[in-house]
């Protein structure tokens, strides 16, 4: 290269126009000196780079790690960069819009979610016989939060606990003294709260016992009553009546529950007071409007306290007809002084009057202003029970736009006065076909005031009738120590003193046997309020757990197959067959393909050609349980399906063609939540 290329090449970097660096310089004078003592020659005052300046102007500019904004900036608004991130922009805004329409249409086009109170069987406990903590021989609060972990074990979330109000216990607690207060049999307000604290934090519900028709005569609302005492005067109902030699001359012909004239003479105001019930529990008088608020305080009071619902008994006594006229009896022919009992008259008078719906609705009102929480939802049943009169029951509901009860409580199994195939048929379809359209059903085979299963109809139908209650549509409610199959104690093994208390049976209240111990593990006294019954060596929870065939493992067994599988929650319920030894349904929902066989013997040994009756149904069906374990996983044949005495089977079979949508069954097919199954997206709709 020649001088002259030389001199047009180099770009010279000099002090005056390079790039100074005083990053490391602490002080200019002093780097001068030492400048100045060095070498002049040693130093070059500029340095050349063969470089060309055009030629750098000219190379690419790429992006780099940490390029400042003004060069992130220059490429992004490059149009392969624009382009890419607008159409990114767009594409999340779309998917977001769709997500926020999916989630809209799903919920939209989803059925309801059951509440609480529908998803899971309801365990009724009697308190005084269920656990004593307390070494008194009777049941308690304390007593019911040790045995929790048996609820659970049951599968079961929802507890129903009968009355355990302050009260003179002269009716077994109905008539409270105190609406506000524990009777110290039973425990306190802390062993309460603590109780409710205990349910709740194991995810179960507590339901209790509303009784708003009478009170205890002990209630100080009474003893102010007979007084005349300011507003309390009016709070109960009352008559000029005549009492003369020890002889009542009441205002009508009204026959209390328990038998005899429903006046009863007090000496203090010197007039008659009503009762529906014993002498003992004298009625409010529902016309008056401070009694109505006095009784939503009281709800208010105990839905303040955590409960979960209402159980409202007694409900349709609340009202009666003011011109007080006599009831027509049922036998025109008697002589009207030898009416004494219930049954002898017709209750046109003092039942079901108008304006007792409407305080069933206020009770509800209440109720809801309780139930906005989510998961929170108060539930309220009522007591019905006319068994006569299907229609008057099925009011209860209430109607669409003006609700009462979530469900009145369902009777009809209970009240069953011949077990068969065909009359377990004719309880049940009863309800369903009656029953408004929407509202939910429920069972029950035992209460406080009903003989057991086991007594009632015999030892050998205990599971089968745990099996119907398990896996009919709607809620079941169980009587403690059904799942066991406990028995009625002999009537002459109470004691007279509790005989003569009040005018009913106390057989079916036996403490609940939880082991072979002595008193059966209910109390570590040396006795309890009632006898424990002799079978209790066998007939018990401990026991029953280590036997894989026991009552209590098939009830456990059933509770899990109703929790797991959609058509034993909400399906359809379809009869196909009953007759004098049988009742066989089918439980299905419309998308999925897996069906439910019930087939429950109520008689004596049976055949049943099912698939003449089904024409579509597979020729073999799984044996999913059985009341017989030895029969669970057997593969059954559908044209020949064998029961025993007292057995039932829940066969499961998949198939295209449901039964509800067969024009043979249609008529015998029930569903209360209708809902169907997508197996695409593995969730439930409503329009299908």
């Amino acid at each position: 290269m020649g001088d002259e290329e030389a001199k047009n090449l180099p770009m010279e970097l000099s002090e005056k126009g390079g790039v100074e660096n005083n990053g490391f310089v602490q002080n200019e004078a002093f780097d001068e000196k030492e400048t100045n003592a060095s070498s002049q020659e040693e130093i070059p005052k500029s340095c050349v780079v063969g470089v060309n300046p055009a030629a750098l102007e000219e190379l690419p500019l790429k992006p780099y790690a940490g390029m400042p904004k003004e060069v992130l900036l220059k490429f992004s608004r490059q149009a392969r960069y624009r382009v890419t991130r607008e159409i990114l922009f767009w594409l999340i805004i779309a998917s977001a819009v769709l997500l926020v329409c999916s989630t809209i249409a799903i919920i939209a086009l989803s059925p309801k979610c059951l509440s609480w109170w529908q998803a899971s069987p309801i365990y009724q406990i009697y308190p005084r016989s269920f656990k004593d903590s307390d070494m008194d021989g009777n049941g308690d609060l304390k007593g019911i939060q040790e045995k929790l972990d048996h609820i659970m074990y049951l599968n079961v979330k929802n507890i129903w606990i009968t009355s355990f109000y302050k009260s003179p216990l002269k009716d077994l607690g109905y008539g409270a003294e105190d609406f506000y207060d524990i009777d110290p049999m039973f425990g306190t307000m802390t062993d309460f709260e603590n109780l409710i604290a205990a349910i709740h934090d194991r995810g179960l519900k507590l339901i209790m016992d509303l009784i708003p028709n009478h009170t205890s005569d002990k209630h100080r609302w009474f003893q102010l009553s007979r007084n005349r005492t300011g507003k309390y005067t009016d709070y109960y109902v009352w008559q000029d009546c005549a009492q003369a030699g020890g002889s009542l001359t009441p205002p009508n012909n009204w026959v209390s529950v328990y038998g005899n004239s429903s006046w009863q003479f007090d000496d203090v105001r010197q007039q008659c007071y009503f009762h529906q019930f014993g002498k003992e529990q004298p009625d409010l008088n529902f016309r008056n409007a401070a009694v109505q608020e006095e009784i939503h305080d009281i709800i208010k009071f105990w839905l303040g306290k955590g409960i979960d619902g209402f159980s409202f008994n007694a409900v349709k006594f609340l009202l009666e007809a003011t011109h007080l006229r006599d009831e027509p009896q049922v036998n025109k022919l008697e002589s009207p002084e030898d009416i004494t009992a219930y049954s002898q008259l017709y209750h046109d008078y003092t039942t079901t009057q108008v304006g007792m719906h409407d305080l069933l609705r206020a009770f509800r009102h209440t109720m809801d202003q309780y139930s906005s929480e989510p998961g929170r939802y108060r539930f309220m049943s009522s007591d019905a029970d006319d068994e006569e009169d299907t229609e008057a029951t099925m009011m209860y509901y209430g109607t669409s736009f003006s609700e009462e009860a979530d469900f009145p409580l369902n009777f009809y199994l209970i009240n069953l006065k011949n077990l068969s195939g065909n009359s377990v048929f004719e309880a049940v379809n009863l309800w369903m076909k009656n029953m408004p359209e929407g509202k939910w059903p429920n069972w029950a085979v035992g209460n406080p005031d009903s003989a057991r299963i086991s007594s009632r109809i015999g030892k050998e139908y205990v599971n089968v009738i745990n099996m119907l209650l398990l896996t009919l549509p709607g809620t079941s409610i169980t009587y403690y120590g059904e799942e066991i199959g406990m028995e009625n104690i002999a009537s002459e093994e109470v004691s007279k003193e509790l005989m003569s208390s009040v005018p009913e049976t106390f057989p079916e209240k036996s403490p609940m046997q939880w082991d072979d111990t002595v008193n059966a593990g209910f109390t570590e006294g040396n006795s309890s309020w009632l006898p424990v019954n002799p079978d209790y060596e066998s007939v018990n929870v401990e026991t029953q757990k280590t036997q894989s065939n026991s009552s209590l493992n098939l009830y456990r067994a059933l509770s899990s197959l109703r929790n797991t599988e959609l058509p034993l929650q909400r399906g359809w319920m379809c009869h196909i067959w009953n007759d004098s030894d049988v009742f066989v349904y089918v439980r299905e929902l419309d998308g999925l393909d897996r069906v439910f066989m019930m087939v429950l013997n109520f008689g004596q040994e049976s055949t049943v050609d099912l698939k003449a009756v089904v024409p579509n149904l597979p020729s073999e069906a799984l044996v999913r349980l059985s009341t017989n374990f030895g029969n669970t996983g057997k593969v059954v044949n559908t044209q020949i399906v064998k029961t025993d005495v007292g057995e039932g089977l829940v066969l499961q079979y998949k198939t295209g063609k449901p039964v509800h949508a067969m024009e043979a069954f249609q008529e015998n097919c029930f569903v209360a939540e209708k809902a169907c199954y997508s197996p695409a997206f593995n969730l439930l709709y409503m329009n299908c």
